[in-house]
């Protein structure tokens, strides 16, 4: 049986598939994924379409990609909470650890956040598996940290999906935030703080 070895990328084909993931993801956090079309994205990775074409076979690839990869990232956070760490440093680890992501990441932040506002069509195998599964491993965790009286009594997926929110709302509500706040004002430095004080208070053992 003869195997089929797959040849190495050379330096040209790494560049322009990064050029495209990175026009794609400006293109795809502006528009969502119905508003964006691969002449846009080829026009903003500076290729012809069909050069594009030939590193991916359609948008949807493109997209699917560009999630695959942010999932990873998104979740790494939560798979570094260490259930023999102390517990409110942990969890608040995490509280930061989502709000730099939020802050290095806007973009990806969005391009997650239109997905979902779609239904997730083209990520809720993810959704229901890996990421139910880490979750749900994760509040196993926090649960156990209650019992043992370390942290206050809450429902850990309600806490999880408290800090999700919290953290996440500073990069998919940025215009918003900014807008409200006025000139002057640094959103995601001034968060870090309340958020600290927010969730210390929240898990603080009665």
């Amino acid at each position: 049986m003869s195997v089929t070895v797959k040849k190495p990328r050379t330096r040209i084909q790494r560049k322009n598939t990064q050029a495209i993931l990175d026009a794609a993801l400006e293109v795809f956090s502006r528009q969502g994924f119905r508003g964006a079309t691969l002449d846009q994205i080829a026009s903003e990775a500076g290729l012809s379409k069909p050069n594009l074409l030939y590193y991916f076979p359609s948008k949807e690839a493109i997209h699917v990609t560009l999630l695959t990869q942010l999932m990873t990232t998104w979740l790494d956070p939560l798979r570094d909470m260490d259930a023999g760490g102390d517990p409110a440093a942990e969890i608040l680890t995490y509280v930061r650890r989502k709000l730099e992501l939020s802050r290095d990441f806007p973009r990806e932040s969005r391009l997650f956040a239109n997905e979902i506002l779609q239904g997730a069509p083209r990520m809720i195998e993810a959704l229901e598996g890996e990421l139910r599964d880490l979750v749900e491993e994760k509040s196993a965790v926090i649960r156990d940290w209650a019992k043992a009286g370390k942290i206050a009594d809450v429902d850990p997926h309600h806490l999880i999906f408290s800090i999700w929110a919290l953290t996440q709302h500073y990069a998919d509500f940025d215009v918003q935030v900014r807008a409200v706040l006025g000139p002057g004002h640094d959103p995601l430095a001034e968060a870090g703080g309340f958020l600290e004080t927010l969730f210390t208070k929240l898990i603080r053992p009665e």
